[in-house]
């Protein structure tokens, strides 16, 4: 199979490109596989289930801790290897789907989760329930890039816009289900399992997704790229060397190899962009491509998702640790308390291809802004009403809140991935995928610690205040910056 060669509007940059394998009509002409209404509803369940799972364990961080005795670093690792094994072998994921196909792996991801989860939902200890959660954040890392890998293989025009838009939708309401899903579970103590529902509910979901993953349409590269070895290596010491002692560092108070650590991240980082350059160049397979990352759609989208997925991902797990610590609602009333925030960013997530298709790029500063006002709001309310909060005061804070992150979270996938070419969809996936898991864990890491070491001098409300002013400065930067975004209706 010959290889095609595209010019990629990025200077002189020229990157080879090969086309992605299409079953032949009774014709004998190509035809693209078509993704079904139910394959659509397929592939977004097994995107939903890792979303769900990376914060359905906030609510529970308290029950676990009564069952297993874990210390206060055992919990964060809980939450911490899973969003560290994602995050490093996502952009890995997605290469494997292109080169051996993208419904294949998407089937082996799902098998591996539900035996993952089952894991998890029986561990014996803490350490083993880390090590579970380690594996299951692997499995999801072979799961979650296929989504959007077979969505951009087998659509396009408006219905690959209405498929990213209910992708979007669906990434965003499955954090707060997540947290709603676990706070309801970890109330209803089935049988007296406290805990261990959260994980084993993925069992029977995940096998009926596997049955019905079997009709979804194959797609792959005719002349995958293969796997960069050593740029997988540089990526996860890349990854690590950040996340682990921003995550850990705290709560064993910082101890040598934690200072370690944090010193190797920026040579790690650096070695990481030579060794892609180099490869590029002399006619490799790189595993983050530069000239992808330099695309305008790529690069400026990438950039406003740092500090967008930092601060929802901070607030997400501050706001549940608030409410059960500081105002004792209980893991369900947490939960409950996130429900006016769930279902405004459902409905609006669901006009956002209109909005998208009217007015462009603009979503994005829009929702950014709306969100900013949401958080300013919210810190006015605890401010004023502490420790007499309901959900009810809560609750218009929370509709802003939801109604700013669904313009804008929906949006931002649409333009990173609005110019990524069909057969590089694989790499286009892995990466937005592995800066949105990145920027999550990063703003648990560092808002989160820093909401734990102000708690114990200033209190819950005043800890929980200044994470809050963080928040809407970061979600004032996301309005601010995403003025520049490039037009996904170009």
């Amino acid at each position: 199979m010959n290889t095609n060669w595209y010019q990629f509007k990025t200077g002189s940059i020229v990157v080879p490109m090969t086309t992605t394998e299409l079953a032949p009509n009774t014709t004998g002409a190509p035809v693209r596989p078509g993704l079904t209404p139910a394959g659509l509803v397929t592939v977004l369940l097994g995107a939903a289930l890792p979303i769900i799972d990376f914060f359905i364990v906030n609510v529970a961080l308290p029950t676990i801790n009564a069952d297993l005795h874990a210390s206060t670093a055992t919990l964060e690792l809980v939450v911490a290897a899973y969003g560290i094994a994602y995050a490093v072998l996502l952009v890995v994921g997605g290469r494997l789907g292109d080169s051996f196909g993208r419904r294949r792996l998407f089937f082996w991801g799902l098998w591996l989760f539900t035996l993952t989860s089952l894991a998890c939902g029986l561990a014996p200890t803490a350490g083993t329930l880390v090590i579970a959660r380690a594996a299951q954040g692997a499995a999801s890392a072979l799961l979650l890039p296929q989504v959007l890998s077979i969505i951009q293989a087998t659509t396009s025009g408006e219905e690959r816009s209405r498929a990213l838009g209910l992708f979007g939708a669906t990434g965003g309401l499955s954090t707060v289900v997540g947290q709603l899903l676990g706070g309801g579970l970890v109330a209803a103590d089935l049988f007296g399992s406290g805990w261990r529902p959260i994980f084993l509910v993925n069992v029977p979901i995940g096998l009926v997704v596997l049955v019905l993953a079997r009709r979804l349409p194959e797609s792959r590269a005719h002349n995958p790229l293969g796997v960069d070895r050593l740029g997988t290596l540089l990526l996860a010491v890349t990854l690590l060397s950040l996340l682990v002692p921003l995550m850990e560092g705290r709560a064993l108070g910082w101890p040598a190899w934690t200072i370690a650590l944090l010193a190797v991240f920026p040579f790690a980082a650096a070695a990481l962009v030579h060794v892609e350059r180099r490869l590029e160049r002399t006619g490799g397979t790189p595993l983050l491509p530069p000239s992808v990352l330099r695309l305008p759609s790529v690069r400026r989208g990438l950039m406003v998702a740092i500090p967008f997925f930092a601060a929802f991902g901070s607030f997400m797990f501050v706001y549940a640790m608030t409410l059960q610590e500081g105002l004792h609602f209980g893991p369900l009333g947490a939960g409950v308390a996130l429900t006016p925030l769930a279902v405004a960013y459902f409905t609006v997530s669901m006009l956002s291809s209109r909005l998208v298709a009217r007015y462009g790029q603009r979503v994005v500063p829009v929702g950014g802004a709306v969100t900013a006002l949401g958080m300013v709001a919210l810190l006015c309310t605890t401010l004023a009403q502490w420790p007499n909060l309901t959900v009810l005061d809560l609750a218009p804070s929370m509709v802003a809140i939801g109604v700013g992150n669904a313009l804008a979270m929906t949006t931002l996938f649409r333009i990173v991935l609005s110019h990524v070419p069909t057969d590089l969809a694989g790499v286009g996936s892995g990466v937005m995928t592995t800066n949105q898991q990145t920027s999550l864990a990063l703003g648990v890491a560092t808002l989160g610690s820093l909401y734990a070491a102000l708690a114990g001098s200033l209190g819950s409300r005043d800890a929980f205040a200044v994470v809050i002013g963080v928040v809407a400065l970061l979600a004032a930067i996301v309005a601010i910056t995403g003025r520049r975004l490039p037009d996904p209706r170009v």
